[in-house]
């Protein structure tokens, strides 16, 4: 098992620098986990579509992209925490809350890691000639959700928006009044969304997000339209309009 460990976090720095061709065989079913304080326990499906087995180690990190196994250390159990999966098979994560301390009145947010380690190539292979191999690692958001906190499909709608200016250009200030994480796929200012536009960006409950407005050279008038989409609980893209505020 240590050795297992080891191979693991050896291969980890390998497979945050993939080559952009690489895929995974081993996949997640959906791309984050709501994870309800009740009933206290999420199962995530995975798949393997390859047609060699593959070793595959799961945890949960607090936001550290490098993080490893042996050093995480959130309210959260995996079982199986490390296990074989045989070709066109699936395996359920089970996922479990230790009852740790977490604020009630907001969402948490920690991360769903899944290292593929593929096995060792076949003697023909290996004696072929040269070969890469790479451990491929899969980093989904997990959203800790108190009970009570509302219906995060409404949240969007209560989003701020302002242009600031920022450096030598300008900003959209986006304020979030309610409990749960909101992620913008993209927005645009103007009626067709494209007089200024800004990048992707996650805005966390209670909080400020400055995203920067390309493709504009002046403060939009207050009231301007402001045409948003934000990733819902399930992974789509859910449309939203609002006004800029002063």
């Amino acid at each position: 098992m240590k050795l297992i460990r080891k191979i693991a976090a050896a291969v980890l720095l390998s497979c945050l620098f993939a080559a952009p061709t690489s895929r995974a065989n081993v996949l997640v079913t959906g791309t984050r986990v709501v994870f309800p304080a009740q009933p206290g326990e999420v199962t995530v499906r995975l798949t393997n579509e390859n047609t060699r087995p593959a070793l595959v180690e799961a945890w949960i990190d607090r936001g550290d992209p490098t993080s490893t196994p042996d050093k995480a250390d959130t309210p959260f159990l995996i079982t199986p925490p490390l296990f074989r999966m045989e070709p066109h098979q699936d395996q359920s994560l089970r996922i479990l809350y230790t009852h740790e301390p977490l604020p009630v009145d907001r969402e948490s947010l920690f991360w769903l890691n899944v290292l593929e380690v593929p096995p060792k190539p076949d003697k023909t292979a290996s004696t072929s000639g040269n070969y890469l191999q790479f451990a491929i690692r899969s980093r989904l958001k997990l959203f800790f959700r108190p009970a009570g906190l509302g219906d995060p499909a409404k949240s969007p709608a209560q989003l701020v928006f302002k242009v600031v200016a920022e450096g030598n250009g300008y900003a959209l200030a986006v304020h979030n009044p309610t409990p749960f994480y909101i992620t913008l796929a993209k927005a645009g200012l103007g009626t067709n969304g494209q007089a200024g536009t800004v990048d992707a960006g996650m805005v966390a409950p209670y909080s400020n997000l400055h995203l920067p407005l390309h493709g504009i050279s002046q403060v939009p008038a207050v009231g301007a339209a402001v045409n948003f989409e934000v990733v819902n609980d399930y992974g789509a893209l859910a449309p939203f309009a609002a006004t800029l505020g002063s």
